[in-house]
């Protein structure tokens, strides 16, 4: 288990100027809090400079974000890579897209890894090699999960899952069209028995399954009916707390009235969508946000911070130059593991 130090908190403005972020000495107070980002495709272009301009300023509000709230590590959920993954582990995108990028101090702690489609187009397990390359990249296997302290005593579960390995390949043109099932399909039963036994034994106070392919979403890949199906059912079974994904190029927050679960989309690390051709594909008055600016801003993106306590989860999320456009709490932890079972 890794521990965390106490981190800031955010508690009376974040001020977003032209600029960018930024905050007031007044407005910061210590906190007993774990504090995370979460990014999902980021992976910039699939040619020279293999960057976007929205890759490179999110890139830059995310490291002023990540010093102001001491930041303990960032979540990549998937299309690391654009537009085919990466070939080997000497791939020189791991540095122009990566590791040129995200340069801020702040950003130097661990980043937590998952695979995207574009990912699996190119060489997937290249990028769990990189692992022994990189001090903070960490992408152990395909599926992974970590739990981590909270001051004060609680505990965070992240569960890192491959959506492509269980709902198959999402065709590289044809955007909209749902994903192929793989061939093997005993992958994917793999590793929803492993999903399952890892959510039925989690203790944690707080519970989050990430995944690239989105179990809910009103844009233009909307919900993975695999996911709806499958995955779903465990996270209601488990309490999860919340499941966060990218896929689609835009932020979201979907909680269905009849579950606990809350389901999060941020997957504008390099572009905005401002797609909803999925808006009834979701259950009714679910979706209770989403952010994709209609004035076709294509160079535009955001990205999401996580604060964690022992009693309240906040998620937050921001544009490009820093700007809060949204913000939610859960103060609603996980019941003692004998409650839950």
């Amino acid at each position: 288990m890794l521990s965390a130090s106490a981190s800031f908190s955010v508690v009376v403005a974040l001020l977003a100027t032209a600029g960018g972020l930024q905050v007031s000495a007044a407005s910061v107070e210590v906190v007993d809090s774990l504090t995370f980002l979460a990014i999902g495709d980021w992976g910039g272009s699939g040619h020279e400079p293999y960057t976007t301009p929205a890759e490179k300023s999110v890139a830059n509000q995310m490291g002023k974000l990540a010093s102001a709230i001491n930041s303990n590590f960032t979540l990549a959920l998937g299309d690391n890579f654009y537009t085919e993954g990466v070939k080997n582990v000497d791939d020189p995108r791991f540095k122009e897209t990566f590791e040129d990028v995200y340069t801020a101090s702040s950003l130097m702690s661990r980043w937590y890894v998952l695979a995207g489609n574009h990912d699996h187009y190119g060489n997937a397990t290249a990028q769990v090699a990189y692992t022994k390359r990189s001090k903070r990249w960490y992408f152990p296997e395909l599926y992974y999960s970590e739990t981590l302290a909270i001051p004060g005593g609680a505990t965070v579960q992240i569960v890192m899952i491959d959506t492509v390995l269980l709902a198959g390949l999402s065709h590289p043109v044809h955007r909209s069209l749902p994903p192929v099932p793989l061939e093997d399909q005993s992958l994917a039963d793999q590793q929803l028995q492993w999903l399952e036994q890892t959510l039925s034994q989690s203790q944690a106070t707080w519970l989050y399954v990430c995944g690239h392919y989105p179990v809910w979403s009103i844009a233009e890949h909307g919900p993975t009916q695999y996911l709806v199906d499958n995955v779903r059912p465990l996270l209601e079974k488990y309490k999860v707390t919340a499941y966060v994904n990218g896929h689609d190029h835009n932020m979201q927050h979907i909680h269905p009235h009849s579950q606990d679960v809350d389901y999060f989309v941020t997957g504008a690390g390099h572009l905005i969508d401002d797609s909803t051709a999925h808006k009834d594909s979701v259950p009714k008055d679910s979706v209770l946000f989403h952010y994709g600016p209609s004035d076709h801003l294509s160079s535009k993106g955001g990205f999401t911070s996580f604060e964690l306590t022992a009693s309240k989860a906040t998620v937050t999320f921001y544009d490009y130059t820093g700007k809060v456009v949204y913000t939610t709490s859960n103060t609603s932890p996980r019941k003692e593991v004998s409650d839950r079972n």
